[in-house]
């Protein structure tokens, strides 16, 4: 049985976030206002400072300094903008796309064997090198890297719609639109669509965390974003060389990262629990 949207917002109204989601929105909240603020007020960090290289933790440098004497804070903050930015627009192209190639392919039995044979045979590619073959053709560039992370998500994200409106469309309600006259676009649009989007909501939340994460592995690997241009990866690349005499370049970006990629998830698996009338009931029960 299917959650009629009213309930299932219902449910989300009701409910009480608890310690760990409470942290993980708050988390969230900082790292969405470092990344609109943060190069407004304290700048990019490019700036060199030949006598600053390497140093430690202070009051002048909180994150240390780089091997050009560039501020860790001030880059790590001014990088939250462009790594926020890569997973909020990938999660939108990936949903926009691949949530209606699921509909669709869910719904009509002609899409679904063209839809799902394209899909298989981009999941059989790993991600990571799909994403990096793209780079190298399409050239650097924070459009190309949202295109390059985007294409091994969307496929999964088919998958998963798919099968969520192939149990939807089983349901009475859709037999009963069907006997009625119903027209296609109408019982998509009214009926299977906003009974999905509370799982499109969910796996909006990893696709999120995943581009971050992605987006961070190309430009470690040095095909993502340009190393003028600030992001959580490149400010770990540009320590890798120096760990041993300087791992704190390393340690903090790295730190708000994950703290960034397990806020997303948490909440997630917040969405989840809300969502999925059957984790309810098995809770319930």
């Amino acid at each position: 049985m299917t959650m009629s949207p009213s309930k299932t917002f219902a449910a989300m109204r009701s409910a009480r976030p608890g310690l760990a989601v409470s942290l993980s929105l708050f988390a969230l909240a900082v790292v969405i206002l470092m990344a609109i603020f943060g190069p407004i007020v304290l700048g990019s960090g490019n700036g060199l400072n030949p006598l600053m290289r390497l140093k430690p933790p202070s009051a002048l440098a909180w994150f240390g300094t780089d091997n050009l004497g560039r501020d860790v804070f001030v880059r790590t903050i001014s990088g939250a903008r462009n790594s926020v930015m890569v997973g909020l627009s990938t999660a939108v192209v990936v949903l926009l796309i691949g949530g209606t190639l699921g509909v669709l392919a869910g719904y009509f039995k002609w899409v679904d064997r063209v839809v799902m044979r394209l899909a298989d045979g981009l999941m059989a590619i790993p991600g990571i090198l799909l994403a990096i073959a793209l780079v190298s053709v399409l050239g650097g560039g924070l459009v190309t890297i949202i295109i390059a992370i985007s294409v091994p998500e969307i496929p999964r994200t088919a998958r998963l719609m798919r099968s969520v409106v192939l149990s939807i469309r089983e349901l009475p309600f859709i037999t009963a639109a069907v006997s009625v006259g119903s027209s296609t676009p109408k019982i998509l649009l009214r009926h299977v669509v906003p009974n999905a989007i509370g799982m499109l909501s969910v796996q909006a939340t990893y696709v999120c965390a995943a581009a971050i994460l992605s987006e961070a592995a190309l430009s470690f690997l040095g095909v993502g974003t340009p190393p003028d241009v600030p992001s959580w990866g490149n400010v770990i690349a540009s320590g890798k060389e120096y760990f041993r005499l300087a791992p704190w370049i390393i340690a903090f970006p790295g730190v708000i990262l994950s703290i960034m990629v397990l806020s997303i998830n948490i909440i997630g698996d917040r969405l989840r629990d809300r969502f999925d009338p059957r984790l309810a009931a098995r809770k319930a029960s």
